[in-house]
């Protein structure tokens, strides 16, 4: 079985059609939430993504367009991009974000947004939120997004877990270690690199393998400037920022 693992895809469909094409032959698409949000195609992206088998997970950003969060905590530029998401969504796309759960288990995957303590909104990033999170796992590995920051986690005894920033290319053996992994962002990543980040898992040779994938940038900072999205949400994407 091979499985595509996406989050943050943020309404960027160049981005998404440049990792589905990258990722090739695939039984099923694993997203960590964040469908929408931030880009311009939100309901092209949710319809791309329900061609495929998989299992999906609600994000703060789809919360905060059908309804579900409030945009109080977002920074002005979010907040702005949240209410024009809500204005294009079709009853359709709507339907679907609204329906989606905060966690999912399959198999040996716990997945979610954020992290188990706070499915949609607390950012895992330090060996404090990790350690919460393995307390929290009961399945021996777990997938988080919300970050935009690919990384692994591992949990050792007497050890304090760290997050390992992950490389393209980086393949990650399933062994009897527990791990956190995020795959990066697929729509908007933000650790300099500006190219789509997803990751891999093939049941078969037991491995989750990170990728950064090129996409065409300009084309959806070109739509995102036709939806008079805010400027600095546009910039951002040449930078990985």
């Amino acid at each position: 079985m091979r499985v595509a693992i996406v989050s943050d895809i943020h309404s960027n469909l160049s981005a998404l059609r440049a990792v589905l094409d990258h990722a090739g032959s695939i039984d099923a698409v694993w997203c960590l939430g964040d469908i929408v949000g931030y880009g311009p195609q939100p309901n092209e992206c949710i319809a791309l993504l329900r061609v495929y088998q998989g299992w999906a997970v609600a994000g703060n950003h789809d919360l905060a367009a059908t309804g579900g969060m409030g945009v109080e905590e977002f920074n002005d530029a979010a907040a702005e991009a949240a209410r024009w998401t809500a204005e294009q969504l079709i009853e359709e796309s709507a339907v679907y974000l609204r329906a989606l759960p905060p966690v999912v288990i399959e198999g040996d995957f716990t997945m979610v947004h954020g992290s188990l303590r706070w499915p949609q909104w607390e950012y895992l990033l330090s060996t404090e939120q990790a350690q919460a999170q393995f307390e929290l796992q009961s399945t021996p590995y777990s997938l988080v997004g919300h970050s935009h920051l690919p990384f692994v986690s591992r949990e050792q005894p007497s050890v304090p877990p760290v997050l390992v920033p992950a490389s393209d290319g980086e393949r990650i053996d399933l062994t009897s270690d527990r791990l956190i992994i995020n795959p990066g962002s697929v729509g908007q990543p933000r650790d300099s690199d500006p190219r789509a980040g997803y990751a891999l898992y093939d049941s078969s040779a037991a491995t989750v393998t990170h990728h950064r994938v090129e996409y065409d940038i300009a084309s959806t900072q070109e739509a995102m400037r036709i939806a008079k999205l805010p400027s600095w949400l546009i910039d951002r994407l040449s930078y990985g920022r």
